[in-house]
Order: C-alpha cells, then structure tokens, then sequence
C-alpha cells in the first residue's frame, strides 16, 4: 500500500480554501452504477445510507453482501453498540430513571425553591441549579444520539430517527422541554423510524413534548388553540398545498381538545357522566372536561363528538391522505437524493406509501432501488449533523470517543445543534442553508481539529480528565480501496502536497468530496 509523503511546507490554507469553494456544486463522484458493483460505487451508496462510510462498515458489506445488509438495515434487529459506547450511555440520569420520575423530581426541585427560599441570592441560586439540571439532561440526550449515529449497526433507523426527529421538530429550550426530548427521542420516535407512518404520527401526538412544544396543553372547548392542529397538517402531513382548509385547521383543533400533559401525581375531577373517557399514560392526559363533544367536519367529512377516538379518525384520514404520500415521500427524497427531486421518484414512492398503508421502510426501498437513487450518489450536500458525524466515523471508525462535547460545539457553531431549531419546520434538508463561505470555513477548522487529532474527543471532562491518544489515520485501506479513485485531479493533487500527516488528514477531510455524500 503506498504511503503518502509529505513535501509542502504547512501553510496550506489558500489551496485549501479554493477545493472548499466548490463544495456546495462539485460532486467528482464518477458516474454511479444501478449497484454499487465495484468499490468505489459501494462506498458511495454506503455514505448515502449510513451516517457515512468508514472501514468497519465497508469490510461488514464485503462479508455478507450489499443486499443482505441493505436489509438490514431497512428491517433491523435490536442494536448492540460497542461496550465502551454502551457503558456510557448506561451511566447516564436518562438512562437510569423513567421519564415521569425524573418531571417530577425537577418539578419538585422547582417548587422546592419557589416556597422555602426568602433570600434573593439564595433563590437565583436553586433557579441556575434547575437550569443547569435540565440542560445537563438535554445534553445527555444528544451525547447519546451521536454516540448512536458513530456506533450502532443500525445506521439507517439512526439516520431516520434524525430524519423523523427533524420532521416532528420540537424545541428543547420552551418550558422544560430539556427534559422531555431523551424520551421523546427514545419512545415516540426511534421505535416507528422504519415502522408504519400512522404510528410514529399517534407516537408523537401522545408525546408530552409535542403537546406541551406545539401549545395543544392550551387548548380546550371553547378556548381553541390552533398550533398544534395547523402544524399537523402543514408539517406533519398534508404539506401546505395539501388542499386543507382554514376551517380543517379549526376543526382539528377542536378535535384535538382535552389532549394535554399532567405532569402531578393527581387525577382531575372529571364529571362523572365522562369519567370513563378519562385517560391517563405516563405523562399524557386526555381530559373529557376540555374537550368539545360536538359534531365536527375534517376534510369534508364528519367526525362525531365521542372523545379521544376522534383523534384516531382523524389521524387516520390524515396518514393515509394522497397527499400525506406525496408530501412525506418528497421530504424523504429531499434527504436521500436531491434537493429538486426528480417527480416521477417521488410519484412511485407516494404509491408505495399508499399501497402499503405508509410503511417507511417499503418506501426507502422503492427508492434506495431505483435509478435516481443511484445516479445521485455523491451530490448530496452534507448539512452540519452529517458532516460532523461522518468526519468522526471515517477518522476514528469503531475507535470509541470518550467525550462527545466537541462534535456538539460543532454543530452549535454550525447552527445546528441536536433539538435546537425553535421553529416547527427542522432544519433546512438543502444545500442553500448550509452552503455559506462562513459555513465552509468552521468546516475547515473542524477538519483541522479531527485531522490533527486536537478534537479533544478522546479526553473526558471533569477534574481529572483522562485521554486516550488516538491520532487519526485516513490514510488506510479504505482510502486506497474506493475514497481515492473517487477524488477529483485537484483534490489528489493537494494531498501529494502535504508537508505533513496532519495537513493531509485535513486536506482529505475539508475536500469538496467529503462535503457531500
């Protein structure tokens, strides 16, 4: 295998900066093939499917074959992650602790505080304290998703988790959202990210943190609140041309009365005539006194006045809407394919949708086996997650990180941190969110932390911290076997000039190839 040699002195910035210039709109992938039949069309359609290719994987595909694993991939067992992976994710508070008990342990620190504490000072003390906790939750949620994405042989249902995560977007900074979002993650989303499409929408409409993030706690007969039926059907479903109707946004918010969040250990006093509709599950609540009982018109149809089955009615009618196809299957294309995806892909994953009453894994098949597909293989543009995690996984493989802060300081300067976009919409799934000059330069000094192995992954926090030395070699089989042949002229001529190993790990990691996937 020829190792690289280094000639250059180390100021490479400027040829640096002109390969990053062409990174949103150069793809030197050669042309992909129907199946990735040779190394090079393997790789990529490895990097399109998982969190990014690496060794581990690649040799995992050579072994048992690319249909096997794209199998399983789309049909996963449960994911057994490395045991260093594995131990810290146990040791965390979310882990250790169910969701009802940990509301409830920080709403009685809150209101702990509230009651007994006279002295200023003292109060703004507990307040911080508070904060503190939950964000120290949050982040742990997030050191877990990425610990996930590197690690979990389910690279697919990670990247839809993501996918879905982003779709049915919350915000962890409303209320205390901080402490809601490990569960929503864990239960809502990830058990139905390859499932049925109707269950992972009722799987976060009984979340406390969609309830309590989209404002439907406020809404009762009455005293109608809109937020969470619009979204529904704009983001949710439908899409915005989805031929729904104002009148549709207000009568599925009538529908949606009396769902809401009890995050106490008391049952409210329901009129006995309704206390059989009552309904109480972890931490969500459906109240009979809120909800409005007459007769209401969604879609053009009537829902009769019965309580929470009218939600299931009409969660059905939206899942299986021709629109909800067509929207959710656009959506999916956006993300796997092309920021235009081609119409006629997503016309037959919208029928797949339907024919198979919104099996997601049925239409990523359609998809991941049609031509379209594998004619886009290497144009796809990286948002922030995917470029972080993907450097991380090509640099350090199955090599465990000991502290994940660095990659989501990454994404925070990136503008896209884990459970942080305040809007309902997620984050933008094209290039023009991402594509900025200053966007490619904080690449640039990512790509020097990892490549010079100064990252700071492999050290722990705390007072004592340990580290473990780990100094990224890129230069490796893979590289030679399949990323090499992929380089443009321009690229390989930069990486022969390297005046060091550091200089070509974060020449090949900032590469115009390397931005997209």
């Amino acid at each position: 295998m020829p190792i690289p040699t280094f000639t250059r002195p180390l100021a490479f910035l400027p040829p640096l900066l002109l390969l990053l210039a062409g990174c949103a709109t150069t793809s030197t992938t050669p042309p992909a093939r129907q199946a990735p039949a040779d190394p090079v069309a393997l790789s990529a359609a490895l990097n399109r499917i998982s969190w990014g290719v690496n060794t581990s994987t690649y040799q995992q595909v050579e072994k048992i074959g690319y249909s096997a694993w794209l199998e399983r991939q789309l049909h996963p067992g449960a994911a057994v992650l490395p045991a260093a992976a594995q131990a810290q994710i146990d040791a965390m508070t979310i882990s250790q602790k169910p969701l009802p008990q940990l509301v409830q342990e920080l709403e009685q620190q809150r209101r702990d505080y509230d009651k007994a504490m006279v002295d200023d000072d003292a109060k703004k003390a507990a307040q911080r304290a508070y904060q503190q906790e939950m964000s120290r939750l949050a982040k742990e949620a997030a050191t877990r998703s990425l610990l996930r994405d590197l690690y979990s042989p389910n690279q697919l249902q990670e990247q839809m988790t993501w996918f879905w995560m982003n779709h049915f977007n919350v915000h962890q900074g409303k209320s205390n959202l901080r402490v809601l979002v490990s569960d929503y993650e864990e239960q809502a989303i990830r058990p139905h990210a390859l499932g049925k499409f109707r269950d992972l929408l009722a799987a976060t409409l009984h979340h406390p943190a969609m309830i309590r993030y989209l404002d439907n706690e406020q809404n009762a007969a009455n005293r109608i609140n809109e937020n969470y039926a619009r979204e529904i059907m704009e983001l949710h479903t439908l899409g915005v041309d989805g031929g729904y109707t104002q009148n549709d946004v207000q009568q599925l918010a009538r529908i949606l009365t009396g769902v809401g969040v009890n995050l106490g250990d008391k049952t409210p006093d329901v009129r006995r005539d309704k206390q059989s509709q009552y309904v109480r599950k972890g931490l969500f609540e459906f109240n009979p006194n809120r909800h409005d009982y007459g007769d209401k018109v969604f879609l053009g149809q009537t829902v009769k006045g019965r309580g929470l089955a009218e939600v299931d009615e009409a969660l059905d009618r939206l899942s299986r809407s021709p629109a909800t196809a067509r929207y959710v299957s656009r959506k999916l294309a956006i993300y796997f394919v092309a920021d235009e995806p081609p119409p006629q892909l997503v016309e037959r994953m919208a029928a797949r949708f339907q024919s198979s009453d919104g099996d997601i894994a049925a239409v990523l098949r359609t998809m991941f086996d049609a031509p379209e597909f594998t004619q886009s293989l290497g144009k796809k543009f990286k948002d922030p997650v995917h470029y972080v995690v993907s450097a991380v996984r090509l640099t350090y493989d199955d090599k465990i990180i000991l502290n994940a802060g660095p990659m989501l300081g990454w994404l925070n300067r990136m503008a896209e941190p884990l459970y942080g976009r305040q809007t309902p919409d997620g984050y933008p799934l094209t290039a023009s969110g991402w594509d900025s000059p200053g966007q490619m330069i904080t690449r640039f000094e990512i790509a020097k932390a990892i490549g010079g192995g100064n990252a700071g992954l492999f050290k722990t926090e705390g007072t004592q911290p340990l580290e473990k030395v780990a100094f990224p070699q890129l230069a490796n089989a893979l590289y030679y076997q399949s990323l090499q042949t992929s380089l443009a002229p321009a690229t390989r001529q930069a990486l022969e000039q390297a005046a060091s190993p550091q200089e070509w790990n974060t020449l090949l990691l900032s590469s115009p190839e390397l931005m997209h996937r």
